[in-house]
């Protein structure tokens, strides 16, 4: 079907009258370019056109010319001319092609024309040519810039007059932007050519083109290995056919109804097993050849003949495309020029931004291999690495790879599978693993750790579960909401005593706990519920760990408007402490009222909180290490933050709409922020001395205790940069206020 051509349009009123009497017909391309189609004599390919008969209003217009097969009067030549002009003002009636006032003068047609209509006109004029002639005013349309309307324009010449030439056969989609074809055709070359990609949405794209022998393929046709790159290509599966430059003129080749669509992961192999049969110019073959080394799914680094090794210690996904990597990669000559992690056409380079470690293990491990012995020495030792990856948030089904690139530009792969964790639960992991002397460390925290983090947003917790023991339904007064945190093992002693105090085992108890707990200890803690007659009610909350965030998603599934937070490590230091707290809420409604917060020797850990007045100081607590017998007989004092691990407050408070806070690693610093934000939206805190809960610090049962100092920095970092900048100005504000 070499010669057969594509639909054309109805053609518009005979042709022959408008020739004869000295007209051209008009067809606007876009705002600054007009398309004429005229008869004529010969003309050169490039003339000045005057406008309207102003000499002053002149351009250069593009023309292709050809011999009319039958002459009609003294017109013997057909033209079609590309004329920019300044289309604000009105249409030209007149255009005259020539020098010096001289040449041809045209009546232009009242009545302008599409784009299709001239395609049609092309056929009538140009007969057997129309091929060639519409190929020639592609190719001046297709010089840049090329804006959507001329790629209209071009599509729609191309697809009224172009000849059929061939079939893809295969399609095969990459991890690049780039779609490898594969087929016959008869006026396919070797090297570079423009395409127009049929499909929904017409695209632009260079063909990367290898040609081959096929005995299977009609007389005179080749076969031909392709690769399409563009930055807006359609899906491959979505592709209809490609419009082509071929040898003598443009050609349409049509996508077989018998088409193969190769995933990503098969293409590099369809192009290698053709690329040895293949010619074309060295650019194309090493671009080519660049395409069979993609991404198979296939681990490849450990092959490489070089004395390049790498591996993966651990890979957590987060939120939002967020990665933190650990791992290793042995490198002594320097081959390697670049490290990426690579999902579907996203990519994120890590050799750039990463941290390196001291991997002695890695350097034993290789020490007795000839193509490494030679080549380690014992100075460089900072084989480890660990990186922070942001950005990856194309196609989830898409695989995850690492993309290898060396000097010599060869590339090699090795493929990889996620941990999805919270990205709280992701960092104290990576954390745990790091050896808590290591100089790096400190590094490791500020670039990698605090940027995933900062990257990672997670997803609102909800709850998964409520089970009720005992007569929690009928329980009334306000509720006592108990968040079971990472650190809180054992709290089973908790419960005993709000068993014993015969105002706390009437009031209803509300216990809440991350899911993955929640279906270790539900039966033990229904059982010591059961056994207390306590009212309890249970609740399992889905996506997060953090005490906050467990208190705030447990008061959606509370009744009472009065809520006492009370963290599970703390044991009250003073019996009818409960009615004591609700009494003193009575007086302040709708405030936040904690009580003094000691450690177990009975000094004061925490007793109320000033002002955040400098950005070295996240919280200045009063009276910390002073014995709370210093302390118990002040009466109920305004503070600027209460303490979240234990309250009592407004449910109102808890449900709040706050905005997304940073993904803390520990609980201090987490409920001081949510304390803050209750704080500027209106709510009163105050310290109530005659009161104790009795507790220590926070020591997450996540981390060892090594690692603790880390969090903490982890966390002063998050909350500095969310907190400090706003705190000065506020100080600076009040500053010039009282100056």
């Amino acid at each position: 079907m070499p010669n057969s051509e594509l639909s054309l349009s109805p053609t518009p009123a005979p042709l022959a009258r408008i020739m004869r009497s000295g007209r051209v017909v008009v067809c606007p391309i876009d705002e600054t370019l007009l398309l004429v189609i005229g008869a004529g004599g010969p003309l050169a390919d490039q003339l000045p056109v005057e406008i309207d008969e102003d000499a002053t209003i002149q351009a250069i217009a593009s023309i292709i010319g050809w011999r009319l097969a039958a002459s009609q009067g003294s017109a013997t030549h057909g033209f079609a001319a590309l004329v920019p002009v300044d289309r604000e003002s009105s249409m030209p009636t007149t255009l005259r092609f020539g020098k010096d006032g001289g040449g041809k003068r045209y009546i232009v047609a009242p009545r302008t024309v599409s784009t299709g209509d001239v395609a049609a006109m092309l056929k009538e004029l140009a007969g057997p040519q129309v091929v060639h002639v519409l190929g020639r005013l592609v190719d001046v349309l297709m010089k840049p810039p090329l804006d959507p309307r001329k790629l209209g324009a071009v599509t729609t010449l191309l697809k009224a007059g172009i000849a059929r030439d061939g079939y893809i056969e295969l399609l095969g989609e990459s991890h690049d932007d780039a779609i490898a074809l594969k087929g016959w055709a008869h006026d396919m070359a070797a090297g570079v050519c423009r395409a127009v990609v049929r499909a929904e949405d017409t695209s632009l794209a260079d063909c990367n083109v290898a040609v081959f022998p096929r005995n299977d393929a009609p007389e005179d046709a080749v076969g031909f290995l392709g690769l399409l790159s563009a930055d807006d290509l359609p899906r491959a599966r979505d592709i209809q056919g490609i419009f082509y430059r071929g040898r003598t003129a443009w050609r349409y080749l049509a996508v077989h109804e018998r088409k193969f669509v190769a995933g990503p992961l098969e293409t590099p192999g369809h192009i290698r097993a053709m690329l040895l049969q293949s010619q074309s110019s060295p650019q194309v073959l090493l671009r080519l050849r660049e395409a069979a080394n993609g991404f198979d799914g296939t681990e490849t680094i450990s092959s490489l003949p070089l004395p390049v090794r790498l591996g993966v210690d651990s890979l957590y996904q987060g939120d939002e495309g967020a990665f933190l990597i650990s791992g290793w990669m042995l490198d002594p000559d320097d081959h390697v020029q670049s490290v990426r992690l690579r999902r579907g056409r996203a990519e994120a380079r890590l050799d750039g931004t990463w941290t390196r470690t001291e991997r002695l293990d890695v350097e034993d491990a290789f020490a007795d291999r000839p193509e490494f012995k030679s080549a380690i020495s014992g100075h460089r030792r900072s084989h480890g690495f660990i990186a922070f990856a942001d950005g990856l948030v194309g196609d989830p089904a898409a695989p995850l790879y690492l993309e290898v690139t060396l000097r010599d530009s060869r590339r090699a792969y090795m493929p990889l599978h996620p941990t999805r964790l919270s990205a709280r639960h992701a960092a104290l992991r990576l954390l745990n693993a790091i050896d808590p002397t290591s100089w790096a460390l400190p590094e490791i925290v500020d670039r990698q750790i605090v940027p995933f983090l900062t990257a990672a947003r997670a997803n609102a917790p909800t709850i998964e579960t409520v089970i009720d023991v005992g007569r929690f339904g009928e329980a009334v007064g306000a509720a006592i909401l108990v968040a079971v945190g990472d650190a809180e093992e054992d709290f089973a002693p908790l419960l005993g005593l709000l068993a014993l105090d015969p105002y706390t085992r009437q009031a209803p108890i509300v216990l809440v706990q991350q899911s993955e707990q929640f279906r270790r200890r539900a039966a033990r803690i229904r059982q010591l519920a059961e056994f207390y007659r306590l009212p309890l009610r249970l609740v399992s909350v889905e996506g997060s760990g953090d005490a906050s965030d467990l208190a705030r998603t447990a008061a959606q599934a509370m009744d009472n408007e009065t809520v006492i937070l009370l963290s599970a490590s703390l044991t009250p230091a003073n019996p009818g402490w409960y009615q004591t707290l609700v009494a003193n809420y009575e007086t302040k409604s709708g405030s936040i009222i904690s009580p003094t917060l000691a450690y177990e020797d009975h000094s004061i850990r925490w007793a109320g909180s000033t002002s955040l007045d400098r950005a070295d100081h996240l919280q200045s607590s009063r009276y910390a290490g002073y014995p709370v017998g210093a302390v118990n007989r002040l009466k109920l004092t305004r503070v600027q933050t209460a303490s979240l691990e234990c309250c009592i407050m407004p449910r109102a408070a808890l449900l709040d709409d706050t905005g997304v806070s940073p993904t803390y690693l520990g609980a201090s610093l987490k409920g001081l922020d949510l304390a803050l934000v209750l704080s500027r939206r209106g709510y009163e805190s105050y310290w109530l001395p005659v009161l104790q809960m009795l507790g220590s610090d926070e020591a997450s049962g996540a981390v060892s205790a090594a690692t603790a100092r880390y969090v903490e920095r982890v966390d002063q970092t998050l909350f500095r940069g969310r907190w400090m900048q706003t705190v000065e100005t506020e100080g600076t504000a009040h500053n010039e206020v009282s100056t």
